[in-house]
């Protein structure tokens, strides 16, 4: 995991550079994903976190008149954001350019908005986005002080200030425990129920700090994995991953590629799983062995990346 989630030999293609832009997100592992997607010229793909747009311009730049890229995303700032991107592309490809179709949702809803049988390739870069990591406002960072709220949507209900602050003492440590793995979960639990309330993410640093003591050999944040649980339980990120995995195979045409980019354990094993399952359902045939993670100039241009896995299968 990266201290605030969880989360190449061969030569940048003309168009890549290197997944940087001036919309402020540098898009993860992005040539080795749009390699393993082998878009099609007008095909129908789906960037199901389109976020700002990175990973989705690259595959809209490929696809043609005829093709069609569907972006998805919870955030609506993010989408707003890719918006502008995608509606104008260079003067060179204006008439090359794809249709687009940008919906307010989460990923784990596209088995029910899109038809069977009807893409062509899906690309999932799951976790924090940049932009919303550098805003505090948004509660997500704990090295910057902001309201405790974590929602990737700003309209759905459950907040950070619910789970901190009104959340069951042994419901907690659960949480903390099942989605930031962190074995110390009831004694932060019980440090974050006696400071109660919570009134930011300053605050929630300061009690976790107090309440954990550095253990040996630990090269993260003591506030990192309860960050990372929370945000998790507030947006329902493994419920809507593993929907968006159990409707992939469906969704897909055949010969359609599936490419997933995770941050942490509990994303990987779920994709890993999945691609395993469907394989040996004869559903899929698995590209990735092993998953493909970043080379180190990609790391040292990229911190984020260091901890992304991509694993990849194709539709049979």
């Amino acid at each position: 995991m990266t201290d605030e989630e969880d989360s190449g030999s061969e030569s940048v293609p003309q168009g890549i550079e290197h997944g940087r832009s001036e919309f402020g997100h540098v898009s993860v592992l992005l040539k080795e994903a749009i390699d393993f997607l082998a878009i099609r010229r007008g095909g129908t793909y789906v960037d199901a976190t389109l976020g700002a747009g990175g990973h989705g311009y690259e595959i809209a730049r490929r696809l043609g008149p005829e093709g069609h890229l569907i972006g998805l995303d919870k955030d609506p700032h993010a989408l707003e954001i890719a918006r502008q991107r995608l509606a104008n592309p260079p003067a060179a490809l204006k008439q090359d350019w794809p249709r687009i179709t940008l919906l307010h949702t989460s990923f784990g809803e596209a088995g029910r908005l899109l038809p069977p049988d009807s893409v062509d390739g899906m690309l999932a870069d799951l976790g924090l986005s940049s932009l919303q990591l550098t805003d505090a406002a948004r509660g997500f960072s704990f090295q910057a002080d902001g309201p405790l709220d974590m929602r990737m949507d700003p309209h759905s209900e459950r907040t950070a200030d619910q789970v901190v602050n009104h959340m069951d003492e042994k419901e907690l440590a659960h949480v903390i425990y099942e989605f930031g793995e962190e074995r110390r979960s009831r004694r932060i639990a019980r440090a974050i129920v006696r400071a109660r309330p919570i009134t930011t993410t300053a605050h929630l640093v300061k009690v976790l700090s107090a309440a954990l003591r550095p253990m040996k050999h630990e090269r993260i944040h003591p506030a990192t994995r309860t960050f990372q649980a929370i945000r998790i339980f507030v947006n329902r990120e493994l419920e809507d991953l593993e929907a968006l995995m159990q409707s992939a195979p469906q969704l897909l045409g055949k010969g359609g590629r599936l490419a997933v980019i995770s941050f942490h354990s509990l994303e990987d094993r779920i994709v890993k799983d999945a691609l395993r399952a469907g394989a040996s359902q004869g559903l899929y045939r698995v590209l990735t062995k092993k998953p493909v993670t970043a080379q180190s100039e990609e790391i040292e241009r990229n911190p984020r990346s260091r901890s992304a896995k991509l694993r990849a299968a194709e539709k049979i």
